[in-house]
């Protein structure tokens, strides 16, 4: 794999850190061999993102440009296209000003992505696109919803549909890229092993539907299923009502359950892995521990209440990490971390 230039290199920790916020710890963990292309993907996940929510911009022209990026993943002949407008769009936060940054450098993303061998190339790729659909199907879905009158996702199987597409499909990725560079010759059941990194990672996306869900209907999305409030009699613009909580929380709690289960397959699969390298265990373990916490914490009070934020604080994290760590030559001390941290 060629070296990075000090371009590049940049790209991958200054930029990558500003725009990844929590991640960026879970992806400098990870052993060299994979680390500059889970990075990648993500940058340029990333990427995809900030153009799907670029809501200054017309829906139309939104899934235009989304459509233009994937013909640039498939096809690496290709033009890049020019994100200028969407760039200019950005705030002047912190977060919003590295998307305007990385939207204005997505050329160098894309010579990196070339650097790689075909094998990585195609995995990244496959990724990409997988994301990048669940991305024009949530604008097509949500473009008449507005905050008087929010649309939810039909049933539970447009939100697995949903939660695959944009995090199940990246367990999906993150194994078969660890495969590939760094325990071709484990011997591991294929099929189980896949079962549980796709949970993980709809368990993680579980998460942030249930910790964003008054974020998400000030923008009239629901990603509830409209099945499960209709047999709850609720409809989705009654949850704009704190008061609503009374009758949600039977089915909310019920998601809940639903997001640890996910989590706690992640949990095995983390613990199937070989132990060594560690980096991709410890990688896996502190995503699990930091979801763990949230849904506990998310039990904790009226979750529709857009002015009540939930996370793990800063020391808690590095409590986490530091008892993956230091637990991690205990096999079953460290396998019975998840439990500790999950909701009692």
């Amino acid at each position: 794999m060629p070296p990075l230039t000090s371009d590049n290199a940049d790209l991958l920790k200054a930029l990558l850190r500003d725009v990844s916020r929590s991640f960026y710890l879970t992806l400098r963990i990870l052993p060299q061999p994979v680390r500059r292309q889970i990075s990648l993907a993500y940058l340029l996940a990333r990427t995809t993102d900030t153009i799907a929510d670029t809501t200054l911009v017309p829906v139309a022209d939104r899934l235009d440009a989304l459509g233009a990026l994937r013909q640039r993943i498939l096809n690496p002949a290709a033009p890049t296209p020019d994100f200028d407008r969407f760039a200019q769009a950005q705030g002047d936060a912190q977060a919003t000003t590295a998307e305007r940054v990385l939207l204005q450098r997505v050329h160098e993303a894309f010579r990196i992505l070339e650097s790689f061998s075909e094998e990585d190339q195609f995995l990244i790729r496959k990724v990409l696109l997988i994301i990048t659909s669940g991305q024009e199907l949530d604008l097509q879905r949500f473009a008449q919803a507005t905050i008087s009158n929010p649309v939810a996702l039909s049933d539970l199987e447009a939100l697995d549909d949903y939660t695959y597409r944009v995090a199940g499909c990246v367990g999906e990725f993150w194994t078969e890229m660890c495969q590939s560079h760094l325990y071709s010759e484990a011997n591991l059941d294929p099929a189980t092993l896949m079962e549980n990194a796709v949970r993980f990672g709809k368990g993680l996306q579980w998460v942030n539907i249930l910790r964003d869900l008054p974020r998400d209907l000030l923008q009239g999305r629901c990603y509830l299923p409209a099945d499960r409030l209709k047999a709850h009699g609720i409809e989705p613009r009654e949850l704009l009502d704190l008061k609503t909580w009374t009758r949600l929380r039977p089915l909310y709690y019920e998601l809940l359950e639903s997001a640890e289960a996910h989590l706690a397959a992640g949990w095995i699969y983390t613990c199937t892995l070989p132990r060594w390298p560690a980096r991709v265990r410890l990688a896996c373990g502190l995503p699990l521990l930091i979801g763990a916490r949230t849904l506990e914490r998310l039990r904790g009070a009226n979750p529709l209440d857009p002015t009540w934020r939930v996370k793990a604080s800063r020391n808690e994290v590095q409590t986490m990490f530091r008892q993956l760590l230091f637990r991690y030559p205990f096999r079953r001390s460290w396998e019975k971390l998840f439990d500790e941290w999950r909701p009692g």
